[in-house]
């Protein structure tokens, strides 16, 4: 619009000045050579017969062509031209030039004269011979498009920011409704949905569920979504809530026969009568694999309790006493291997309190220990550090052995998992023992993490107790 408007605002101001040069050239062209000039005219005369007309700013070229004389001989009367500050000034020879160069057909044409300008110019031959070139500067048709041309951007500016405030103003409030929709979704995304039993409460708001307009279709089928998701998870944790009630059940009720067949296998072996060899040996395996079985029920479970978020005890446990009990328990059970105890100095001993089960804390340790003396070859170091960092105890389990498989790395405290595939009950492994530690240190609100190099590190990581919790005595 702005370009079409100033394309016709310029040729409308050009028409208007080619129909003053016309005029002002009828003018020059039908003026005397020489008498009296009225004020606003151009003429020309021969030199020597008068002035130049004050009060115009085109110069006018008369040329006396008489009739066989050849063009190049031709022989111009006056040129000039009327200066800002009235006077008549003569046009140079090179400006004269560029005067007559112009078409001589009645009709206005652009030119630019060297040192004045563009102009406008009509140029004709009279029936005499004599050749009229009347011209007006163009500078106040480019002071007038130029002028309404700044406005026009500034008009344009004004108007495009005066656009995109209301436009913004308008498309926030149309969009308010989808920030509600994704409000639900973030509250919803940051849900523990991974365990446990889970409810989405929330909802898209019933004003954002309207499917005549597309953020309430979004809302409506986010709600829909949700609803299913909500069935399904449902039906995830029921299903998960009978194995764990099965398993702990089936745990529970087989200790009671395990414990009679490994007593009545234990009263065979000690009977007094005489026995086979083999059928003492059938009764020492009947008596091992009933404690490895009842092992592997109670670890059983154990998780199946931890899942069902059971409270574990709530006490002041010191885990420097811990460390040092379990290391000497470790020595005692693996004295092939190096064990080494790294405990804070002086005062910073009382640092490693935590609020815990104690029974279950001191599992986690066995059970780390455990699991680096089971992989680790005879004559490893393994060594565990206990110190105080920030707000939080830390407890590392480090090993010099060969390392943890890349392919165990990511099942690592998953259930049953064994780093031989066979499963098989040489290194007297149930597969358990990270699974509980990984379940015990979560229930305490702690975690664990492994770093495996050559090399193995467990870092457990414990809220420390708070300073008004006194220690327990040993």
């Amino acid at each position: 619009m702005g370009t079409v408007s100033t394309l016709a605002l310029q040729g409308s101001l050009v028409a208007q000045l080619d129909e003053k040069v016309t005029a002002a050239h009828r003018r020059a062209a039908d003026f005397p050579r020489q008498g009296t000039q009225d004020p606003g005219e151009v003429f020309a005369a021969p030199p020597g017969t008068g002035d130049f007309r004050p009060g115009q700013d085109a110069g006018t070229v008369n040329v006396e062509q008489p009739a066989g004389v050849d063009p190049a001989d031709l022989t111009v009367f006056q040129a000039g031209y009327i200066d800002d500050d009235g006077a008549p000034t003569a046009l140079t020879d090179a400006q004269t030039a560029q005067m007559l160069a112009v078409p001589a057909d009645g009709d206005a044409h652009t030119i630019t004269l060297t040192g004045l300008g563009s102009y406008r110019a009509v140029s004709s031959v009279d029936a005499d011979g004599t050749t009229t070139v009347t011209a007006l500067p163009t500078t106040s048709v480019s002071s007038t498009v130029t002028t309404f041309v700044v406005v026009e951007l500034v008009v344009a500016a004004i108007a495009l920011l005066v656009a995109a405030a209301v436009g913004l103003v308008l498309v926030r409030r149309e969009l308010r409704p989808l920030d509600r929709v994704v409000g639900t979704a973030n509250r919803v995304a940051q849900l523990p949905l991974d365990r446990g039993e889970v409810v989405l409460a929330d909802r898209v708001p019933a004003q954002d569920t309207d499917p005549a307009t597309e953020v309430g279709q979004v809302g409506a089928a986010l709600n829909q979504l949700l609803g299913h998701v909500e069935q399904a998870l449902a039906s995830r944790h029921e299903s998960e809530s009978q194995v764990r009630q099965f398993v702990a059940d089936a745990s529970h009720e087989l200790r009671t026969p395990l414990a009679s067949i490994r007593g009545y296998a234990e009263l065979v072996r000690r009977s007094p009568d005489e026995m086979p060899v083999s059928a003492l040996q059938a009764m020492s395996r009947v008596e091992s694999e009933s404690l490895r079985m009842t092992a592997l029920l109670e670890d059983m479970l154990l998780l199946a309790r931890l899942d069902a978020g059971r409270p574990l005890a709530s006490e002041p446990v010191d885990l420097t006493v811990l460390a040092i009990d379990a290391v000497t328990d470790a020595h005692a059970a693996g004295p092939d291997h190096d064990w080494r105890l790294d405990l804070p100095a002086g005062d910073d001993l009382e640092d490693a309190l935590v609020v815990g089960d104690d029974h279950r804390l001191r599992q986690v340790l066995a059970n780390l220990l455990s699991n680096a003396r089971l992989h680790t070859p005879a004559g490893s170091t393994v060594t565990v550090h206990v110190r105080r960092a920030g707000h939080q105890v830390v407890i590392q389990v480090a090993d010099d052995g060969p390392g943890i498989p890349p392919a165990l790395r990511e099942s690592l405290f998953q259930r049953f998992t064994r780093g031989d595939a066979s499963r098989n009950s040489a290194s007297g492994s149930t597969g358990l023992g990270l699974a509980i530690v990984h379940a015990v240190v979560t229930a305490h609100g702690g975690t664990i993490t492994v770093d495996s190099g050559p090399g193995t590190t467990f870092t457990v990581t414990l809220p420390a107790a708070p300073a008004a919790v006194p220690a327990p005595v040993h």
